[in-house]
């Protein structure tokens, strides 16, 4: 059955250089090709930001999240229609507005589906900014914590101050300023 998922692409970083990029399995024959095998290195989701557990002695290439590394998917199974990809859960609701909902054409959960998919919609532009800073900011948190100007790069960051945060990071390492900037490109839009 084919996943809804997309494939992760990572970026590999020894210190502030960028060592490896690309798929998991080019950047396990990247990684094992290397030489100075002992150098620590550091594996991201190079979209999300999202630093990975990542062994490149696994031969399996299981590569899985930092923050979800040893838990477990606890998401209840049978309810819903999984084939369709509908999944049930709990949303919790005053009286009023199960009320409401329940007035609507089609029940609860067709005015629930059709409010979150207008929502998205309306949303989209400010949506893809948020995701942007977030992902730059796991990313540098994880990489930059302790170079000079973390803190005010930051803050212009999360205020939209473009060419500020492009000076701040001036001084820092190419590979790492390059994927600071890949990262946060979509942040600046000015209609969020």
């Amino acid at each position: 059955m084919p996943s809804d998922t997309p494939p992760i692409n990572l970026i590999v970083f020894a210190g502030f250089k960028r060592i490896a990029q690309g798929r998991t399995a080019d950047v396990l024959a990247q990684l094992r090709g290397r030489k100075d095998d002992d150098t620590p290195y550091l594996v991201f989701d190079e979209q999300t930001g999202e630093p990975l557990d990542f062994d490149v002695h696994n031969r399996a290439g299981v590569v899985t999240s930092a923050a979800s590394a040893g838990a477990h998917d606890e998401t209840p199974r049978g309810v819903g229609r999984p084939r369709l990809g509908v999944v049930a859960r709990e949303v919790t609701l005053l009286p009023r507005h199960w009320d409401w909902l329940n007035r609507q054409p089609g029940g609860a959960s067709v005015a629930l589906r059709r409010l979150v998919q207008e929502a998205s919609r309306v949303n989209a532009d400010r949506d893809a900014v948020r995701a942007s800073r977030e992902a730059t900011y796991r990313f540098m948190t994880a990489i930059a914590g302790a170079l000079p100007g973390f803190e005010e790069a930051t803050r212009a960051l999360f205020a939209g101050e473009h060419e500020r945060f492009e000076a701040l990071i001036d001084a820092w390492p190419a590979d790492l300023r390059t994927h600071l900037q890949k990262l946060s490109a979509a942040g600046w839009s000015t209609t969020a």
